[in-house]
C-alpha cells in the first residue's frame, strides 16, 4: 500500500491559521511588495504529452571565432554513429577556459548548427544555478532536470541520486541527445550523468581543467580568448567595420586590453554604438588608463575586464547606475520587472527604463522567457560597486524587500494550491490588499510559477537568513515554500529550505513554527535514507511542540512520527497515529483526525488487523466526504478496497477500487489512479476472472506510467507480455 503525501496532514480551514503565542510578522503596505509584479511561467505541456527538449540557450550575439573548435567537435562526434559494439556510444567532451571566455557561446553555436544530429532533444543544466545548498545536492537536482526534460513526471522522480542516475540511463538509451552542464566544477558529477543512447553527446563546460575526465574518455577542449582578428570581428559587428578600419591600431588596442573575452568586447563596443562622440582611440586611452582590478576578474597586468565594465557603468545615468548596483546584490539567480523594482524601490516605469539602458550597455541580458540576468563577471563587478558606493545599511533593507516580496507571492502560491493546509504563520496583514495572481483569469498556475522561481526563491532564503532582523520571514517563507516540495521532490532544496526555516523559528522564540518545519523536515532527510537525521529533528519538533502547546501542530508532529515507525516498527507507528488522532478532536480539527485516520487505517491493515482497519477507514472516508474532498476520501476508498481484498471478501473489493479510480480519475489525480487499477487488475486476477476483464485496467494503467515516465511503465509492459503469450 502505497502512503500518502505528507502534504495531506492536519490543516485547518480558517484561513486565518491562530497559533498560540504572539505573531511577530511583517506589517507592510501592498505596494511595498510587488508594485509592477510580472509573471513568465513557460507553458506547461498538456497531461500525457511530451515535447522534445530544447533548452539549450540561444545565440544572442553573431558568432565569431571558433572554426577550428566547431571543427574538432564535428570530426569528433559522427553525425552517423558507427554500429561497431567496440566502439564508444557515447560522445563526451570537457571545455575549460575563462570565465567570459564564450564557452556557452561556443556550444550554443555547435548545437544550433548540428541540430538534426540529435533528433530526441538537447537539454541544458547550468550547474551554477544549482549550487548553495547542500553537498552533493547538486547533481542529484541536476539528474532531477534532464529527467524532468525527458517527459518523467515529477510524482515518479526517485528520491536517490542512484536510482535517478539509474532511470537516467534507462530513458537515455535508444535516443539520441546532446546534453550541455554547464559551469560545473565536479568531475564527478559529470559521469553520474552521461546518457546512454548510441550518438549521444554529454558536453561539459567549466571554469577549471577539470582533467579527471579525460580518464573517463573525455576530450579536452581549452577554449582561449578571442584572437585578435576575431576580436576585431566583434568590435565590427557592434559598432560597424567603418569606425574599426578607420583606427586599426586603437582598435588592436581595444581588444588587447578587454583580454580577448567575448564579455568585455560586448561591453566596450557597446559604448561605441551608443556614445557617438566616443572614438577608438578614446576607449583604448580609458581602457589604459584605468586604475581599479576587480578580485578574480584580472587577467594580467594591462588586461583587465573590470576596466570595460567600469567605463561602461560611468556613462550611466545616476539612477540606472544604483539599479546597476542594487541589482549586483540580488539573491537570485534571474529577475523579471516586478522582481527588480521591488529590489531597488523604483516605480515600474522607472525600472524600465533602467533596464534599457543596462542591457543597450551590455550589462545586463534577458533571457528567452522574459526575465534578466547578469553575467557572473558583470554581477561581481556590480556587487564591488555597491560595497564601495552604498551606505551598509542597503543591502540587508534590500535583502528584506525581496524577501518580503516573495514572501506574499509564495503564500498566495501555498494557498491556491490548499487552502486548508495547517500553516502556523499568521500572514493575514502582509495579504491583506495584494492582488492574488493565482486568481486571475490569465494569471499563472501556482506551482509552474513556484517551480520556475524555485531558485530564485532559495537564494532570497539563504541572503535572508544571514540577515539576524529577518528570522521571522524566513521561517515564514520557508514554511509557504514547501507546497512546492510536495509535489516536485527537489529533496536537497526541500532540505536547505528547512533548515533554514528552522534555525530561524528557533532565533525568533516560535516553538510552534519550529516544531512544524522540524516535523516536516522529516521527509526530506527520510526520503534521502537519513533516518537517523530524521529522529531527531522529530524528537527536536515534539518537545518544541509540548512547549508551544499547540493541539494540531502536536497532533501533525505525532502523525510524522507516525511515518517514521511505520517502516520499523508497527506498534509504535499505531500509537503515534492514535495521538495524532486524539490531538486533532481535542483541537477540532476535523480533517486533521481523518487524515490520522486514514494513516492509523492502513498501518493496522498492514499488521494483519484488517477488520479493525476497515472500521477505521470508514470513519476517516466518512469524514472527509462530509468535508468535500474527494480526492483523499477516494484515496481512503482505494485502502478500503485493499483492506477488503485481504479479507478475502473479493467483490466489496472490485467495488470499491472501481469507484476509487473512477473518482481519481475525475480529480486528475492520474498516479492514484494507477495505483487503484493495478491494484484492481491484482485482485481480478487472483479471482480467477476472466484476462480480458483484466487486461483493460491493466493498459490503462500503463497509459498514465508511459505518460508520466514511471519506471513501472516497464514492469506492467513486461506483465502484458507475458500475459499475452500465455493466452
Amino acid at each position: 500500500m502505497t502512503t500518502p503525501s505528507s502534504g495531506d496532514g492536519p490543516r485547518h480551514t480558517d484561513s486565518r491559521n491562530d497559533f498560540s503565542g504572539t505573531s511577530h510578522g511583517p506589517v507592510v503596505q501592498a505596494a511595498a511588495i510587488h508594485g509592477g509584479i510580472t509573471f513568465h511561467v513557460q507553458p506547461a505541456a498538456p497531461v500525457g504529452e511530451w515535447a522534445v527538449p530544447d533548452e539549450i540557450p540561444p545565440l544572442t550575439v553573431r558568432f565569431r571565432n571558433r572554426d577550428r573548435m566547431l571543427d574538432l567537435l564535428d570530426g569528433s562526434f559522427d553525425p552517423d554513429p558507427d554500429p561497431d559494439p567496440d566502439r564508444a556510444n557515447v560522445g563526451f567532451a570537457a571545455m575549460y577556459g575563462l570565465p567570459g571566455v564564450g564557452k556557452t557561446t561556443l556550444v550554443s553555436r555547435w548545437a544550433e548548427k548540428g541540430r538534426e544530429r540529435f533528433p530526441d532533444g538537447q537539454i541544458y543544466v547550468d550547474f551554477a544555478a544549482l549550487r548553495g545548498g547542500t553537498a552533493g545536492a547538486d547533481v542529484s537536482e541536476a539528474a532531477w532536470c534532464c529527467l524532468k526534460s525527458l517527459g518523467v513526471d515529477a510524482a515518479y522522480i526517485p528520491t536517490a541520486l542512484a536510482d535517478r542516475t539509474r532511470l537516467l540511463r534507462t530513458r537515455t538509451a535508444g535516443k539520441r541527445l546532446l546534453v550541455f552542464l554547464d559551469n560545473i566544477t565536479d568531475p564527478s558529477h559529470a559521469v553520474a550523468l552521461l546518457p546512454k543512447g548510441r550518438g549521444s553527446v554529454l558536453l561539459v563546460a567549466s571554469g577549471s581543467r577539470l582533467g579527471e575526465l579525460a580518464l573517463d574518455g573525455a576530450l579536452m577542449m581549452h577554449v582561449e580568448p578571442l584572437d585578435r582578428e576575431s576580436g576585431l570581428e566583434v568590435l565590427a559587428d557592434r559598432c560597424g567595420a567603418g569606425t574599426v578600419a578607420a583606427d586599426p591600431d586603437a582598435a588592436d588596442e581595444v581588444v588587447r586590453l578587454c583580454g580577448g573575452l567575448p564579455v568585455a568586447l560586448h561591453v566596450a563596443a557597446a559604448r561605441l554604438a551608443t556614445e557617438s562622440r566616443l572614438t577608438l582611440a578614446g576607449l583604448a586611452a580609458e581602457l589604459a588608463d584605468e586604475p581599479r582590478r576587480l578580485a578574480g576578474m584580472s587577467l594580467g597586468k594591462d588586461r583587465s575586464v573590470a576596466a570595460a565594465f567600469d567605463l561602461a557603468y560611468r556613462e550611466l545615468t545616476p539612477e540606472a547606475a544604483r539599479f546597476y548596483r542594487l541589482m549586483g546584490w540580488y539573491p537570485g539567480a534571474a529577475f523579471d520587472t516586478g522582481v527588480a523594482a521591488v529590489a531597488t524601490g523604483l516605480d515600474p516605469q522607472r525600472t524600465a527604463d533602467a533596464l534599457d539602458a543596462l542591457t543597450a550597455a551590455c550589462l545586463l541580458e534577458e533571457t528567452p522567457d522574459g526575465r534578466f540576468r547578469f553575467h557572473d563577471l558583470v554581477r561581481l563587478h556590480a556587487a564591488e560597486r555597491a560595497m564601495e558606493e552604498e551606505a551598509p545599511a542597503e543591502r540587508p533593507a534590500l535583502v528584506r524587500r525581496v524577501t518580503l516580496h516573495y514572501l506574499a507571492l509564495t503564500a498566495l502560491a501555498d494557498r491556491a494550491v490548499r487552502l486548508d493546509r495547517l500553516r502556523i504563520a499568521d500572514l493575514g496583514q502582509l495579504l491583506a490588499d495584494v492582488p492574488d495572481p493565482f486568481t486571475v483569469p490569465d494569471g499563472p498556475a501556482p506551482l509552474a510559477w513556484l517551480e520556475a522561481e524555485h531558485r530564485n526563491i532559495l537564494g532570497v532564503l539563504r541572503a535572508a537568513a544571514r540577515e539576524e532582523e529577518l528570522h521571522t520571514e524566513v521561517w515564514q517563507l520557508a514554511e509557504a515554500f514547501t507546497v512546492l516540495f510536495f509535489h516536485h521532490r527537489h529533496l536537497g532544496d526541500w532540505r536547505e529550505s528547512l533548515e533554514l526555516g528552522a534555525a530561524a523559528a528557533a532565533e525568533a522564540l516560535v516553538p510552534a513554527a519550529e516544531a512544524r518545519l522540524r516535523s516536516l523536515l522529516s521527509r526530506p532527510l527520510m526520503d534521502l535514507g537519513e533516518y537517523e537525521a530524521a529522529r531527531r529533528e522529530l524528537d527536536t519538533a515534539e518537545a518544541c511542540a509540548e512547549v508551544a502547546d499547540h493541539l494540531v501542530v502536536r497532533a501533525s508532529v505525532q502523525e510524522f512520527s507516525g511515518r517514521y515507525w511505520d517502516r520499523t516498527d508497527p506498534a509504535r507507528a499505531m500509537e503515534a497515529y492514535r495521538s495524532a488522532l486524539d490531538l486533532s478532536t481535542a483541537a477540532g480539527e476535523l480533517r486533521g483526525a481523518a487524515i490520522a485516520s486514514y494513516f492509523l487505517g492502513c498501518a493496522q491493515d498492514a499488521a494483519g488487523d484488517h477488520r479493525a482497519a476497515l472500521d477505521t477507514l470508514r470513519d476517516a472516508h466518512q469524514q472527509l466526504t462530509a468535508r468535500e474532498d474527494p480526492r483523499m476520501a477516494a484515496r481512503v476508498r482505494m485502502a478500503i478496497g485493499i483492506a477488503h481484498s485481504h479479507l478475502g471478501e473479493t467483490r466489496d473489493a472490485i467495488a470499491e477500487l472501481s469507484a476509487a479510480a473512477e473518482t481519481l480519475r475525475a480529480e486528475k489525480a492520474t498516479h492514484y489512479e494507477a495505483q487503484a487499477l493495478v491494484a484492481l487488475a491484482d485482485i481480478l486476477e487472483g479471482s480467477g476472472s476472466d484476462p480480458r476483464d483484466v487486461r483493460p485496467h491493466l493498459e490503462h494503467a500503463l497509459k498514465i506510467y508511459e505518460a508520466g515516465g514511471s519506471p513501472r511503465a516497464e514492469e506492467l509492459r513486461e506483465r502484458l507480455e507475458e500475459e499475452s503469450g500465455a493466452g
